[in-house]
């Protein structure tokens, strides 16, 4: 009986491991991304701020700061369509470029436009630190061309403001 029984255990097992293979993302894959991020080299200060999902939407802002000016900057959105996940990005005033999702695996999102001029790929992944690794590549040119941002966890300015608002108020 007790081979029968670690049997049923071990094809259970692995039933549950291929649904949850099989299971198509959500927006609410996406929570890790929440918050705000900065990476501060020298001169360029470059940030982005992700909400929350809700409503099959998370919107994110980016900018870079280069000696006190705003240099570039960048409104996004991840959103849930029928037919998956993608990532929408409208950068600097110029024609916004949607990419889908085509692999999300432990909290790595990989997003393709292979039509794009550049990039073709966004990527996101959150490291085991909890720093975040943001990623566009593509070919450029002819060349292949990839450009990195690294990005740590910071306090969100309206944390910073309701903090600043209570202390106020005691």
């Amino acid at each position: 009986m007790g081979n029968v029984t670690r049997i049923i255990f071990f094809v259970c097992l692995c039933l549950i491991v291929v649904s949850a293979e099989d299971r198509q993302p959500t927006i609410n894959d996406f929570s890790w991304l929440t918050g705000c991020w900065e990476n501060n080299t020298g001169k360029r200060q470059r940030d982005e701020n992700w909400s929350k999902p809700k409503g099959g939407t998370m919107f994110g802002t980016g900018r870079a700061v280069v000696d006190g000016k705003t240099t570039e900057y960048e409104f996004m959105r991840i959103h849930q369509e029928a037919d998956g996940l993608y990532f929408t990005a409208q950068p600097s005033g110029q024609p916004q470029a949607t990419f889908k999702l085509v692999s999300l695996r432990n909290k790595i999102a990989i997003f393709e436009n292979p039509k794009h001029d550049f990039p073709q790929r966004v990527i996101y992944a959150l490291n085991a630190d909890g720093s975040l690794q943001a990623r566009i590549e593509g070919d450029l040119n002819g060349a292949k061309r990839g450009i990195d941002f690294p990005f740590v966890r910071t306090r969100c300015e309206n944390d910073q403001q309701k903090e600043a608002a209570n202390v106020h108020q005691n």
